[in-house]
């Protein structure tokens, strides 16, 4: 063989070698099952899974089955990578997540954003692959927790019955019968439903909101869900409704009041599986698991990169209620101070 070929050779495959020389190829790092990085710990995903596959098994915690897909998303992690996924209890709230974490040991939490910052102490840093596709105001810079998904405080209504009401005020109006997630000083949703109601140019004024659901119970309009005509919830839990409920319900979110919410993920700093806690979030956020959290009509954090690189499901995207613009994100000194005035003033 000549020279010249030889060189050619070489500038097609570098690392084979021309001749009878011959390199060994270089070992993988060890797995380091508690990384705060897929490529730290484990190098390729396909490692990770291998990792934990080995633990079989994953402990999650207050992730109702009906709640933004979550049944769909457990059964595909659980077949996709062979891991029996534990679901403990399904309906306990965020708070209850964390008090019940010593005890029933789960690896991995969805919370509200403000118990996650609360408890950041407790989770384990990582940083999944789709980190950067992650708004900086939704995420902790060490990565002890992250935005999973999130939406907009909704109106769902009974288009047969009444008209779409343009502001949270128009519910007021007669003929609108009004349910509210629960009561604000026990549930987030009923809390932000009150929030969403008080926004004035973008400000949440909590007395206002207040105001607003004292009047409407003073009038009879403020009754159970199973009898009203609109529902003040989630947009992902009101568009649920109207699939159920047929083509008369329809989803709005008000012009002035674009209140948002995410909800965060975060790993058990005491996680009994660490990689098979890794690896859950590796598909929560990776393009098949924000998808699957969309087709439960919640929005994924990631969805703008994924909208911007082709891999969003824009079927299923349209048919989320159109937002007013981007989402007013309460902060923690406003929540604080929101509940200690909703627990003062609510009357059960």
């Amino acid at each position: 063989m000549t020279v010249r070929t030889c060189a050619a050779i070489a500038a097609v495959l570098i690392s084979a070698g021309c001749g009878a020389a011959t390199t060994e190829e270089k070992p993988l790092p060890p797995v380091n099952v508690k990384a705060a990085s897929m490529e730290a710990g484990f190098t390729t995903v396909e490692r990770l899974a291998e990792a934990a596959k080995t633990e079989g098994e994953l402990n999650v915690i207050a992730l109702p089955r009906d709640w933004v897909n979550y049944g769909e998303i457990i059964d595909t992690f659980a077949d996709k990578y062979d891991i029996k996924v534990n679901q403990l209890e399904p309906t306990a709230s965020s708070q209850r997540a964390i008090e019940a974490a010593g005890l029933l040991k789960p690896d991995v939490f969805d919370l509200s954003l403000e118990v996650a910052v609360a408890n950041a102490a407790r989770f384990a840093p990582y940083k999944v692959s789709g980190w950067q596709d992650l708004a900086d105001h939704v995420k902790d810079r060490d990565g002890a927790w992250y935005a999973g998904y999130g939406g907009y405080m909704s109106l769902g209504y009974d288009s047969r019955k009444v008209p779409v009401p343009a502001s949270f005020a128009d519910l007021l109006k007669p003929g609108y019968t009004v349910a509210l997630a629960g009561d604000p000083r026990q549930s987030a949703a009923a809390f932000n439903g009150v929030m969403a109601a008080s926004m004035v140019n973008g400000v949440p004024q909590v007395q206002r909101g207040v105001d607003l659901f004292t009047k409407l119970k003073k009038a009879g309009q403020l009754i159970q869900q199973n009898t009203a005509n609109v529902f003040v919830d989630w947009d992902y839990l009101n568009a649920g409704r109207a699939a159920q409920h047929g083509e008369g319900w329809k989803v709005t979110i008000p012009k002035d009041a674009p209140l948002g919410a995410y909800y965060v993920q975060a790993i058990n700093k005491d996680a009994p599986h660490p990689a098979a806690a890794r690896l859950w979030q590796e598909f929560l956020f990776s393009d098949e698991g924000q998808n699957l959290f969309l087709k439960g009509y919640a929005r994924p954090a990631r969805g703008e990169a994924m909208l911007m690189k082709g891999t969003l499901n824009a079927e299923t995207a349209a048919q989320l209620p159109a937002p007013p613009g981007p989402p007013v994100l309460l902060t923690i000194p406003q929540t604080d101070a929101a509940k200690t005035y909703i627990n003062k003033t609510w009357a059960g």
